[in-house]
């Protein structure tokens, strides 16, 4: 039985970190290259939402709550 349901293996938390990371180090590059990697960082987006999808929840909600969830822990105020 689940226990805990707060931390879900598989369930698109690397994916959001790794896009967090990305669109914050596209903002110290100049020209097209931000571009493009603000691109990939949205694009590692579509595997979370899509798991959302697929299980009946309401994606934005959800993604708006992993990234607060991830900013938190870069702040070091995880809980």
């Amino acid at each position: 039985s689940l226990q805990n349901d707060s931390v879900v293996a598989g369930g698109g938390a690397i994916e959001m970190e790794l896009s967090k990371f990305l669109r914050d180090y596209s903002r110290t590059i100049p020209g097209k290259q931000q571009l493009l990697i603000g691109a990939y960082a949205k694009a590692l987006e579509i595997i979370p939402r899509q798991l959302c999808d697929n299980a009946g929840f309401d994606a934005t909600n959800i993604l708006n709550k992993l990234r607060a969830k991830h900013a938190q822990v870069r702040l070091g105020s995880a809980g």
